[in-house]
């Protein structure tokens, strides 16, 4: 492909990569509560999602997803439901993927944590939605489609990798803020209402 065509799609899905959303706010809380080198289990978690949703759009999975108004439902609202479920549990200060600890004991193993990145992003199907919309605007038919598909996908994963890393970084960086348990609380609750805000958002997306 041509250069140009390649920075302008670093450029446009840079810019989705790096705006704050739900697993943005997972992160964060994994570096605030775990630091940052456990927060690469969430990352990769996510990354595999964000994958997994690029797949389904490069081999054309995704139009039939979406198409399919049965499907598509099925995959929206399991997100919906999940993203609230969350936001429930952190305004009632419950344990889950985005709790804050201030306890400094490492409690999530890896494996978990990935799970936790890999759910929270496979609920925002608004992310098939991209992807559908985004690659035919890059693809150029007379050149080998696999080969550009490779180098857009590992593009997109490596922009999850540095975006989420940044995020990260963020979380560990303001450890110390939120070592009070209030501000702790404060920062629970704060995530639950954007979950909900998000899961809400997320029941009005349309194929």
């Amino acid at each position: 492909m041509h250069l140009k065509i390649w920075l302008i799609f670093v450029v446009t899905t840079g810019l989705v990569c790096f705006t704050p959303g739900v697993a943005a706010l997972l992160v964060i809380a994994q570096g605030i509560s775990h630091g940052m080198r456990r927060s690469y289990w969430a990352i990769a978690g996510i990354a595999l999602a964000n994958s997994i949703y690029f797949a389904l759009s490069a081999t054309g999975l995704s139009a039939l997803i979406v198409a399919s108004h049965e499907a598509f439902a099925a995959v929206k609202w399991a997100g919906v439901a999940y993203l609230i479920y969350l936001g429930v549990r952190a305004l009632l200060n419950r344990s889950s993927a985005l709790s804050i600890r201030t306890s400094g004991v490492t409690s999530l193993s890896g494996p978990r944590a990935l799970a936790q990145g890999l759910m929270v992003e496979l609920a925002n199907p608004k992310a098939l939605l991209f992807f559908l919309a985004l690659l035919p605007q890059f693809v150029d038919v007379h050149r080998p489609i696999w080969l550009q598909m490779l180098i857009f996908g590992l593009t997109t994963f490596l922009l999850d990798l540095c975006s989420y890393s940044f995020y990260a970084w963020l979380g560990a960086k303001s450890q110390g803020i939120v070592a009070d348990r209030r501000w702790a609380g404060a920062a629970g609750r704060a995530a639950g209402v954007v979950l909900i805000a998000a899961g809400v958002l997320t029941a009005f997306a349309k194929a």
